[in-house]
Order: structure tokens, then sequence, then C-alpha cells
């Protein structure tokens, strides 16, 4: 594969590394040589719930999913179908116009709620049709760098098993009868094309719409494109106006603004001016945004079964605006992660040298989403190739008081910390897979090693609670040599594993420390073995690799639906590991699709758009639908709670108060920003459980 497809395929996860400090010395936390670190405080558990794991898959929203999601008698789900915006066959319904969206005009200064919008479908402004990224268009036909590297589809299963398996065949991430699911779904259509296999595609309607052919059969085993998911973007995409807030908007986000977005910036100027002459149609996505699968039909068959049967989630939100990287965090540190010098102090990021470039060449890495020059909304630095940093505590930095001025309109504080740039998009962490940093490719897409943040890894270790990340290909990628900006110099199975997210990478407490490592980053084989024999820490972060975690265009959700059901029967299957697990299956972000949800402001950083989450447990079952106010930081505060630990900081979400809602709208807190624990999604007395009293 070429670089630059490679690179359109990592675009909201890059794989560039490097930049290194030379690192101040850290103490590590003591930690036996088994799986997970020490175990002398697991049994503090306050419930029955003594092992929670979290499977994060990525890029869906709730309403891309669960569109038309019918809940068992006496359960109510807030979805397109129930808001009457479609009908269950997925045709528009009669409050259709409540998702109309609309082009808009940012010519000035940088707005995450434009003026001057007009509704798509008039004669002189068209949706465009959707594309198809960078989708295979074939499966490919030998285990070679290009198939490693681009999406998981391949041409026999034989060469499905080949890839999918990192030892040989003894494990497999995906049950036997579900691995021909990496042989089919390929778009037979080239990449960054109309994506003319979806129904209407070249007339749309002006709202959400089905993702199906032509005859009516159904893409959701298919692979096809990505929409955009950047943090700016989003700001815009939600289009949250403290004007429009009212009873029954508590938040003024109107979420009408997704194919604009798309359409004028996309994933980002990369500090480059607007193409000319303007590329037609302007930019690849088009309007993808706005496509939803149809569970009513057949579409996401497991995952509707675990709802049916178990706890399903519709208030649960990616915790920032934007990807992958950002919201990964907030697994880890309740927080987004900012730029620091060598000691782990606060420094500014601009100007970072390129290597290599000769004259030097230099990037500014602060985020600046004011439109350039005689541009509708084309951003003057932004992307992978300009900036991805925010000093947010300053007004006058480009975005930043738009976002400020409308948080100070609803009585929330930015949580900005004076003088501090806080990264709000893709950026690989300093160390590779051994603990090194690299010393060889020292490229700027790098954020230094986080070194005074302190994760819930750190928590857990402080209270000798035992914890472990089990990432997909781990055991490719801690042996990598590293992974520059030489894609060539890194065995191409090390781009399966997803650096940019896991949390504990990025942390000097972890990866200065090789019992550190040992102890808490592992392999999903791991997980397998674990399982069987019972031996499963306390707290497991899963993270599928890039051939099987959903993403749009690289994978399908039918893949990251598999990977889980793997998981999930294997725990099952363990009686009395059974008795005492919680399995929390959620994916990262929304990848940029439209939801219909509320929204709640927490900080400058979100909430952004609600995602699945379905809490599968002893103590959940019975298809309920749980509508507390929930996102990644609830995780935290579940942990926190479930094993009676401090809070990471003194500023993490994780102090956030529990919601307190009405019985008129369950899903908007009234003592809000409040964030919930996800404890309403179980029932420990009625099952023979018993839970403890907290604030």
């Amino acid at each position: 594969m070429m670089l630059k497809q490679l690179t359109q395929r990592l675009r909201d996860r890059t794989v560039v590394t490097a930049a290194i400090l030379s690192l101040m010395g850290c103490d590590a936390y003591a930690s036996e040589a088994t799986l997970g670190g020490s175990h002398a405080g697991d049994r503090k558990a306050d419930t029955p719930i003594k092992h929670v794991i979290i499977i994060m898959g990525e890029n869906r929203t709730f309403d891309h999913v669960f569109a038309t999601y019918v809940p068992r008698y006496g359960e109510q789900v807030d979805n397109l179908l129930s808001k009457g915006i479609i009908n269950i066959d997925g045709t528009p319904g009669p409050n259709y116009a409540k998702a109309a969206q609309f082009a808009a005009e940012d010519t000035n200064f940088y707005s995450n709620h434009p003026g001057n919008k007009m509704p798509y479908n008039t004669t002189t402004n068209k949706l465009q049709t959707p594309g198809t990224s960078y989708a295979p268009q074939t499966c490919y036909g030998a285990v070679d760098t290009a198939a490693l590297n681009g999406p998981g589809c391949m041409a026999t299963l034989d060469l499905a098993k080949q890839a999918e398996s990192d030892d040989n065949g003894i494990h497999f991430s995906l049950r036997t009868q579900d691995l021909p699911l990496l042989t089919e779904g390929a778009t037979g259509i080239a990449g960054n094309s109309p994506d003319t296999r979806i129904q209407n595609a070249a007339n749309l309607p002006n709202g959400p719409y089905p993702l199906v052919t032509a005859q009516g059969a159904s893409l959701y085993d298919t692979y096809g494109g990505s929409p955009v998911h950047r943090f700016y973007q989003m700001w815009q995409q939600l289009d949250c106006d403290a004007v429009k807030v009212s009873r029954q908007n508590a938040s003024g986000c109107q979420a009408d603004l997704f194919p604009w977005v798309e359409e004028t910036v996309s994933s980002g100027s990369n500090g480059k001016p607007f193409p000319s002459p303007a590329p037609s149609p302007l930019l690849k996505e088009g309007n993808i945004a706005m496509g939803f699968y149809n569970v009513a039909k057949g579409d996401a068959p497991y995952f509707v079964k675990l709802a049916r049967e178990y706890t399903l989630l519709d208030n649960y939100h990616q915790p920032v605006m934007g990807g992958t990287f950002a919201n990964q965090m907030m697994f880890g540190y309740a927080d987004a992660l900012w730029y620091s010098d060598a000691n782990g102090n606060p420094a500014t990021p601009n100007h970072v040298l390129v290597p290599g470039s000769n004259p030097p060449a230099y990037v500014d890495e602060v985020e600046n989403p004011n439109p350039a020059p005689e541009t509708n909304n084309w951003y003057t630095n932004d992307g992978y190739g300009g900036g991805s940093y925010t000093n947010c505590s300053d007004s006058m930095q480009p975005g930043v008081a738009t976002i400020v001025s409308y948080l100070g309109a609803l009585h929330v504080s930015p949580n900005c910390a004076p003088d501090h740039y806080y990264l709000l998009n893709n950026y690989v962490p300093a160390y590779i897979g051994s603990g090194q940093t690299d010393p060889i490719n020292n490229g700027p897409f790098t954020l230094p090693p986080v070194i005074k943040q302190k994760h819930i890894g750190d928590v857990l270790n402080g209270a000798q609670v035992s914890w472990a990340y089990f990432g997909e290909r781990w055991n490719d990628f801690k042996t990598a040599p590293g992974e520059g900006t030489n894609f060539g110099a890194l065995d191409p199975v090390a781009y399966l594993y997803c650096n940019i997210c896991n949390p504990f990478l990025y942390s000097a407490s972890i990866m200065t420390h090789a019992d550190q490592r040992d102890a808490h980053l592992k392999d999903t084989n791991d997980l397998y073995d674990a399982i069987a024999s019972g031996n499963l820490p306390a707290v497991s972060w899963v993270k599928p690799s890039t051939f099987n975690d959903g993403h749009p265009a690289s994978s399908k959700f039918s893949l990251f639906e598999a990977f889980s059901r793997k998981i999930i029967e294997q725990v099952q299957s363990n009686e009395e590991l059974w008795e005492s697990t919680a399995i929390l299956v959620t994916t990262d972000e929304g990848g940029g699709y439209y939801d219909s949800g509320y929204v709640q402001p927490l900080d400058y950083f979100g909430d952004g758009t609600r995602i699945p989450m379905i809490v599968v447990s002893k103590y959940s079952r019975g298809g309920r639908v749980s509508h507390e106010y929930t996102d990644h930081a609830s995780i935290v505060k579940f942990i926190e709670r479930n094993w009676d630990l401090p809070k990471i900081s003194d500023r993490s979400r994780d102090n956030l108060p529990n919601p307190k809602t009405s019985n008129e709208n369950p899903y908007v807190p009234l003592n809000r920003p409040a964030l919930g624990d996800l404890f309403a999604s179980f029932d420990f007395d009625r099952h023979g459980g018993h839970d403890h009293d907290h604030d």
C-alpha cells in the first residue's frame, strides 16, 4: 500500500511517532509479576462485581446503530423511531423535519453555531452523494504488506485465518464460525468515490436515511465510508447555541450541520490553502453522516440480542468532541491531556521542527479553525499537517471564544487550566511497545511523555487492585522497532494494534518501568487464557485490532459484534467468573455519524454525541433501558465506587456529581453538569447482591 493511502486509512488514528524528551525519575508502584499486578485489594469490591471488562469498538453513534430498536414492553428508548423522525421500515416519519440538515456560512471567525443557515434540498443547495472513503474495493488475495496495512477483507477463509492469528492459529479473536466475516463486504467501488450502492445516493432526503441498496438489501455487513470526526468540526456539527436553550432543549444543541461540515472542511485543511479549482464533489465524505442501520430488519443482530437480555443505555455519550485519541484518554484519565516539557510541566508546542527537512521546516501545532480568507469554513490550520493543540484558557486563541461564551451562558466552566495546551486530535504516544522512546523518527505529531497527570491505573495500583489493558496484536507491537514517519521500518502487523487507543501507553508511570508494562499491558490472547483459567484482573480494558474494531472503512460493525461475542460467551461459560463479572460494551466515539439525543456540555471538551453502551451481567438482566446520563468517565466512576477508590485528581470528571432528574425528563440532569456512575444499570438486590449507600 502506498504511504498516501495508508495515511488516509489512519487519518483519525495517526501512526507517526516520536518527539522524545528526556524523562525525570518516576516512582514505580509495587506490583507482582501476575496478570494485572497485585491482587491484594481485589476483594474490596462493594458489590458482587469482582471483575469488570470494558470492550471498546470504534466510531458509531446510538442512532446510527439503534435507530429502529423497539425495547421490551414497559421500557422506553430515545431514538429516531420513538421520536417519529423515521418509520420502522426506515422511511421518513411524521416528524422527519426535526432532523433536517442545513448549510451555513462561516467566513470570518470560527463559530460553533454559524449563521445564514439554509435547509438542504433546495434548487441551489443539494446534498452531496456519500463517499466510500478508504473502504476496500476488493478483498485482498494475499496476506502481504498491503493487506495487513489495509482493511481486513481477505479473499479466502485460509487467508483470513492467516491474517487474523498472530500465534499460528492457537488463538483467534473471532469464533471459528465468524471468521468468514473477514472474507466479504468489499464495496466494488474505487476508494474516495461516490457510494452508488446506497439507495437514492444521488438524491438523498434531507435527514437520516437507511443504509440499504436500491433493491432494499442491507449494507450492514459491508465496508463503507468514514465520516469526519475531529474536535472543532463536531462542535459545529452539533450547532450548540445558548439562544436556542429551552425547556425542551436544555443545551441548545441542534445537531443540524453534519453534512455541511463534511462538505466544507472535512477532516482538516492540514495547514494547506483551499484547493483551486475547487474539487467536485467538494470533499470525499459527502452526506455520509446521516446514514443508519435498521435493527428492526435484522441489522446488528447480536447487539440487539444483548439489549433484549441485559441493559441498554440510551443516554451514554462520547466524552470529547472529535476522534479516537481524546475519547480513549477519558477511559484512563477522565480528563484531557496536555503538552508538557521534559519535567512534565505545561509548555507551548508551537513550531516543532520537522525531522530531516532541508531547509529546516517547522509546524505550528496550535489549532486555528478560523476560516481562511475568501473561503467558507476552510480552517486555517487544522489536521495532521497543521494544528491539534488549543490553549482554551485564553479566549484570544483561535476558536476558543465562541465555545467559552456558549459555556458561560449555560454556567458551565470550561475547566481549562491556565497556559495549558490541550491535545484535541490524534497524536501518537512518545513510547513504543518496548517502553523506549523513538530516537529516530522525531516527527511533530507525538504527545510528549505524560508525567504529572495521573490515570485510573495509578489509582488502582495504589489500592492494590489488579488491572490490565488487553490490546489485540500487542505481542506484535511491543517488539516492533518503532512507529515513526518511516512506515517501511515497521513490521506491518504492528499497525493492527491501536497505539492511540491505549491511555497507559502515553504514561511515564507505566512505560518507564518494565514491571508495570509486563503486569498491565497484555495481548487479547492473554485475555482468552485468563478467562479460561478464571484468573482475570479486577479491571480489564479490551481493544480489538484494526481488523475487528468496527471502524468504518477499515472494518465492519459486524466484526466488532463478533469480537465482543467471543469474549462474552467465554465469560458466560465459566460459571464462577460469570457470577462476578460485568462486561461493558461500547465504542470510543460516534465517528461523525448523526445522533438525535440530548448532549450535555460538561466543559470545553465535550460531551459529544451518544454512542452505544450495553451492560452485560447477571445483575443487569431483563432488557432494561437505562436513561442515566453517562460517558466514558462514568466507567472510571464505577471502578472508583465499586472498589472504594479516591478520585484521580481534583479536576478530573470523576468529581462530577451523579445526575438528579425529574420524572418529566430522565435524560437531562437538573444538577448539571453531572455524570452518572453506571450503578443505575444494575439491580444487585433483586439478584441477591448487596450495595453500599454512596453519595
